[in-house]
């Protein structure tokens, strides 16, 4: 299969899957807290990893060890709690088309710490997406006057940690297998994640009789082994078949199937947020331009 249509195909496959994930953060929060779900998921796709792909750690060479860890903070350590800790006070959807601002971070990023150039309509595209942001905080303040939207601002810190990562990836990176870096990035993360879990008091809840505890961890389980395990694979190899702002671009897609399940899961979704979110796609096309 020519590379052009693998990279559509995972594209689409993140999309559904990450899409997904926003509603599995929030089922999650139920029985959990932040600081837990974040550890936990961490723990859990580690696990999954290195069942499945422990022997491609003998392709990272000791020097790239560096990158490999500075990758696995910013693109999955660091965002996990962010995300566990925004879905607490926003709904999943508001998160997931705020994190649709990546790819423009992306670029912003890649201009001023990668020295890769960009065009005007790129620099138009960023200043309409972030309007597009900024309207869509101040629509969900309004209509969930309960919620605090200063929340907001941990998922645009997430789209940061990640437009870093998929440059990181994209420079210095390249060469090692998906899998490699993958696995590699879970290591590096289970002294951390543990001693996170050990300070979270995830150890004094009845682990044997509570139900909604329970409940919580088997949506964090899919959440953990799909949006994590398996989608970081694909990831770091759809990264190094495309571009960074290519790669970044699955978050156009990803607030379609969240909204879907934000909706129905009861979440408010209103024309003037729509009107935001539809700037911020704007700004993220313009920056695609050529």
């Amino acid at each position: 299969m020519k590379s052009i249509e693998k990279k559509w195909i995972y594209l689409a496959i993140l999309s559904v899957v990450w899409g997904s994930s926003f509603i599995l953060i929030k089922k999650a929060l139920i029985g959990l807290t932040p600081l837990q779900l974040g550890a936990l998921r961490t723990l859990f796709a580690a696990t999954f990893l290195l069942l499945i792909g422990f022997k491609s750690l003998k392709k990272i060479k000791k020097h790239e060890w560096k990158w490999i860890t500075i990758s696995a903070f910013l693109g999955t350590f660091i965002p996990a709690f962010l995300f566990a800790f925004a879905e607490t006070e926003i709904d999943s959807a508001v998160a997931s088309i705020l994190n649709s601002t990546t790819p423009i971070i992306t670029l912003i990023l890649g201009a001023i710490v990668f020295s890769i150039g960009y065009t005007r309509n790129q620099l138009f595209g960023v200043v309409v997406g972030l309007l597009g942001s900024l309207l869509l905080i101040y629509a969900g303040a309004a209509i969930n006057p309960d919620q605090n939207y200063w929340y907001t601002g941990l998922v645009l810190a997430a789209s940061v940690c990640y437009a870093f990562n998929v440059n990181i990836i994209k420079r210095h990176l390249q060469t090692i297998p998906a899998m490699s870096i993958a696995v590699g990035n879970f290591v590096v993360l289970i002294i951390p994640a543990l001693i996170v879990l050990l300070f979270s008091d995830f150890f004094s809840k009845d682990l044997m009789n509570d139900t909604e505890l329970h409940t919580a961890l088997g949506y964090l389980v899919i959440l953990a082994v799909v949006g994590t395990g398996v989608s970081k694979v694909m990831f770091n190899k759809l990264v190094q078949m495309s571009t960074p702002v290519f790669a970044t671009s699955v978050t156009y897609t990803i607030p379609i199937i969240a909204l879907l399940w934000g909706m129905l899961d009861g979440e408010r979704f209103t024309l003037f947020k729509g009107f935001a979110t539809g700037i911020i796609l704007l700004g993220v096309l313009l920056t695609n331009r050529k």
